[in-house]
């Protein structure tokens, strides 16, 4: 799409300072050159960064909000390079790291007429696969989530996990980007229909999201 600002001395011809999920959408920060890459990479070093995810889960989550600080390791089990990862009571997780997630009850509603929760994410650590591991973990596995699910997961179109907002506090340029939520009732093929909001997301929410795991 952007054949002008390729390199193609760099291996994947742009400066990629994090990444997402492969079947996760929303907002990625790509630099434009190596002194921005380089200031991104030391702002995500020292956890400058906020980031803020929207998902739906299968199932109605009672409470209001979770803290999930469980550590995350690879799940040995796996072979052939899937890259599984696992909590820290998995018998066959190894070398776990701290992980800690925010969750925020947005709406409870019903997906494909099964019960269905809209949620707002923030993690405080950047361990691979955290949000759908954590999810998993407290029993209410992301709507089209293949590998979580125990691959049993195969009637969505999509996995429902998407990047809202990335704030990147930086000496280039301060970033604040904040995307659309594509969960909504009026795209017929989300097959989401909300029966109850519990938050608006505003300004307000990210901030008691980001509160809400500050002392964790």
């Amino acid at each position: 799409m952007f054949p002008n600002l390729a390199n193609p001395n760099l291996c994947h011809e742009f400066y990629f300072v994090h990444r997402l999920d492969y079947a996760t959408s929303g907002v990625m920060c790509i630099a434009l050159n190596k002194q921005s890459a380089r200031a991104a990479s030391i702002a995500f070093e020292g956890r400058k960064v906020q980031k803020y995810y929207i998902a739906v889960v299968h199932g109605h989550i009672n409470s209001p909000s979770i803290i999930i600080n469980v550590p995350i390791g690879r799940d040995i089990r796996e072979i052939n390079g899937s890259r599984k990862m696992c909590t820290n009571d998995n018998q066959f997780c190894t070398e776990p790291r701290k992980s800690c997630t925010g969750l925020m009850v947005l709406e409870k509603g019903y997906y494909n007429n099964k019960a269905a929760t809209k949620i707002l994410l923030y993690p405080t650590t950047g361990r691979r696969h955290q949000l759908r591991v954590h999810c998993a973990y407290i029993g209410h596995v992301i709507v089209g989530d293949y590998t979580y699910s125990g691959k049993t997961d195969v009637e969505p179109y999509r996995t429902f996990l998407h990047a809202l907002r990335i704030i990147i506090h930086n000496e280039v340029e301060h970033l604040d980007i904040n995307t659309m939520d594509p969960f909504t009732s009026t795209i017929h093929k989300n097959q989401w229909k909300p029966s109850e909001t519990i938050r608006v997301v505003n300004d307000k929410t990210f901030w008691d999201i980001q509160q809400l795991t500050l002392n964790t």
